[in-house]
């Protein structure tokens, strides 16, 4: 996350108000300016050292946006409640002219690692207990609620909550209502007070989102000089389906060095994921088609830190039996024909996928496959997908995605596969990284290879065995 805290949205608020009325674009704004005060009061009861900030925000408009997206988002904000938007000439960055923008005041920024490592302190000095590396592999509800763990233990308790990004406890309710998105970031380096500190936020789409944050505390110099962090983010696209990611860090940086000029060099680059609802609203509260007890957080969609402040404020409700104002809009249950035409185009999309069993290269191919890279090909029926490491030995899995059977995808700049279907990832080495699947790929084994008329030597590329006169291969 770049840990943006704001009640300025991915998906405007006259886009809510097209979908969810006048009221849910207010309940919108109310759920968001009150997860910034609970952020607030936490880190203040808390006394959490995290880099907190209270900033200005900024959208400004994208060089081909007409100026009347700026003018609509400004009546619609002002008629959910944010009575203190106002629109502005300009956003304080004399080094390139935004032109008007709508400006945001009293948001919020901090380091966001900082903050978890202090909620961790909290919850456990106040009696919790936080278990990592047990891996889940089944979520139930009823009485008790049970997490089967892959080493054999089951945890029984009054109430689930899933908050993995994407739901690992479901097959379809939730993933056909959101799809998943790559977004990138840069962090470069820049002279102390060069960059006013503020959010910003373009109307390109998709968009681009930029602050500031502080050098960290181990390494406050580079060659001797002060310097901060300017984050920079966008360039989003469909998980999985795109050809060449490192293309998108390569316009990611260009967007900034156009507008930023002292941006010096870039000190992090990475990759995050995003869950986009149909309807623009996350999914917050009980999971749908399961037991009252059994809860999820997902469907950011550009706004995690928000979001899940807001996921929390209403499931903690619902347990304890308290009626929430924001329950019916966050509900994950919830279906909105006015957002049909945007699911029909999604799941489109998704299902024309599973076009990927039909193509690709035969395994043949594997011969030219270059160390610490990999690639998906067809043996037969059979779809496998084969990374080669930095020493040259080669491994292979089926390129099946267990959650429903998508073709996975090789990822070059992050050396992961990816499923294009529902946003699962899986390491170069199978090992799942990111949900709904729940499990890694299977391994293919010397011995499945050989069956197939596959022989490795040496841990070198596979070849084929031709035996014309016997008429197979």
């Amino acid at each position: 996350t770049t840990a943006h805290f704001t009640v300025a949205l991915d998906d405007r608020y006259f886009e809510i108000e097209k979908t969810f009325g006048e009221k849910g674009a207010y309940l919108a704004a109310q759920s968001h300016s009150a997860a910034l005060h609970q952020v607030e009061e936490i880190i203040r009861e808390e006394k959490i050292s995290c880099d907190l900030q209270k900033i200005d925000g900024f959208l400004f408009r994208a060089e081909n946006d007409s100026q009347d997206i700026l003018t609509k988002e400004f009546e619609a904000a002002r008629r959910a409640g944010l009575n203190d938007v106002s629109l502005v000439d300009k956003a304080p960055l004399e080094f390139f002219d935004t032109g008007t923008c709508l400006k945001f005041p009293r948001q919020l920024q901090l380091h966001p690692l900082k903050y978890l490592a202090g909620l961790a302190k909290a919850i456990v000095a106040n009696g919790g207990k936080i278990y990592t590396n047990t891996h889940a592999i089944e979520v139930a509800g009823g009485n008790p609620a049970r997490i089967k763990t892959k080493t054999g233990g089951t945890v029984n308790c009054k109430a689930v909550v899933v908050a993995t990004n994407t739901p690992i406890n479901d097959t379809l309710a939730i993933h056909t209502k959101q799809y998943a998105y790559r977004t990138y970031v840069h962090g470069f380096r820049v002279p102390v007070g060069s960059v006013p500190p503020g959010l910003y936020w373009d109307t390109s789409d998709p968009y681009h989102y930029v602050r500031l944050q502080q050098a960290p505390e181990h390494k406050p110099h580079v060659e001797g000089a002060p310097y901060e962090v300017l984050i920079v983010g966008g360039e989003d696209h469909k998980t999985g389906q795109n050809e060449n990611p490192q293309a998108c860090f390569d316009r990611l940086e260009q967007w900034t060095r156009d507008r930023f000029e002292m941006a010096q060099e870039i000190l992090y680059s990475w990759s995050g994921q995003v869950l986009e609802p149909a309807d623009g609203m996350a999914f917050l509260g009980h999971n749908p088609l399961d037991r009252k007890n059994v809860y999820v957080i997902t469907g950011d969609s550009g706004n995690g830190m928000t979001h899940c402040t807001i996921g929390a404020i209403i499931i903690r409700d619902q347990i304890l039996g308290i009626q929430n104002p924001w329950e019916s809009l966050y509900n994950p249950s919830r279906v909105k024909l006015r957002s049909l035409g945007n699911y029909l185009r999604e799941n489109t999309n998704m299902a024309a996928q599973y076009g990927d069993w039909f193509t690709g290269p035969n395994i043949s191919a594997l011969e030219n496959l270059k160390d610490d890279e990999g690639m998906v090909v067809r043996d037969g029926l059979e779809k496998i997908a084969a990374y080669r490491n930095e020493s040259g030995n080669l491994k292979m899995f089926s390129a099946v995605c267990p959650h429903l059977g998508g073709v996975v995808r090789w990822n070059s700049s992050e050396k992961s596969f990816d499923c294009p279907c529902h946003g699962s990832r899986f390491d170069c080495n199978g090992k799942v990284i990111e949900g709904p699947a729940n499990s890694d790929l299977k391994e293919v084994t010397d011995e499945h290879a050989m069956n197939q008329g596959e022989v490795r030597v040496r841990d070198k590329p596979f070849f084929r065995l031709k035996l014309p006169e016997l008429g197979f291969e």
